[in-house]
């Protein structure tokens, strides 16, 4: 595979913008008391599913208490 053919200058915001995210919903996931379904399946989901994995675990894993 040629690396350099690969447009870096518009992947790198997006694995910029994944990671942070990844990193938020991490902590957050840590800190929070309670959590729509067992913690760590939401860390594994989180960790796995890249951007849609942290935010379906802020639409749906956290709870609004």
């Amino acid at each position: 595979m040629d690396f350099e053919s690969i447009p870096w200058m518009l992947i790198l915001p997006l694995i910029i913008i994944q990671l942070i995210l990844m990193v938020v919903a991490i902590i957050d996931l840590i800190r929070v008391s309670h959590t729509n379904g067992p913690k760590w399946l939401w860390g594994i989901i989180i960790v796995f599913g890249n951007i849609i994995g942290s935010i379906i675990y802020f639409i749906v894993g956290r709870r609004n208490e």
